[in-house]
């Protein structure tokens, strides 16, 4: 499925299925509860649904799992690295899986790589004093190469720069004006 839209809801407050969703259920729809469910009130649902989303290669499901690298819950956050190990891995199959989804919709990205930094700020900051070792910057850093690499150029980063870089001063503010007599 490519050039489709996916409505993601922003919650889902209905009562989860049993332990055992759906035995008369085909693998996709399966699936599909599974997404639903990623997106249920209460974050234990979520990262029980969102776990068993984690091993599939269907293109309609990568979205569920990136809108949630996005959210405050680190438990899910580190979760997801767990359960998407490809992700780290130059030409894998979950690289350019999330690198297309990730180029095909750059805007829906930009939005969850603020939304990470925002809730960040908010609620991690003191156990994870620089955004990029946090479990979502991590998350977003390696969504962003598999990005890169899919594109074939750097992405663009939405999120603070890292530490390394954030020290360094950009070179033209470490150039010093010639002394007055001295050749140019």
């Amino acid at each position: 499925m490519t050039g489709e839209s996916v409505d993601i809801p922003s919650r889902v407050y209905e009562e989860e299925p049993g332990e055992c969703p759906g035995p008369g259920l085909t693998g996709t729809q399966r699936l599909i509860l599974h997404c639903l469910y990623s997106r249920h009130h209460d974050g234990r649902v979520r990262q029980r649904h969102l776990e068993a989303l984690l091993p599939a290669a269907e293109p309609w499901v990568v979205p569920y799992v990136i809108q949630q690298a996005g959210e405050y819950v680190r438990e899910i956050q580190e979760a997801i690295r767990q359960g998407l190990p490809g992700i780290a891995v130059p030409h894998s199959l979950q690289r350019r899986l999330y690198g297309a989804f990730i180029v095909r919709n750059a805007e829906f990205f930009a939005r969850t790589e603020r939304r990470a930094v925002s809730y960040w700020a908010c609620y991690h900051r003191a156990e994870h004093p620089v955004f990029g070792a946090s479990p979502g910057g991590v998350l977003m850093a390696e969504f962003r190469a598999a990005a890169t690499e899919c594109a074939g150029t750097a992405w663009p980063r939405h999120t603070p720069r890292p530490v390394a870089a954030a020290l360094t001063p950009p070179a033209a503010a470490t150039a010093r004006p010639p002394s007055p007599g001295s050749p140019p």
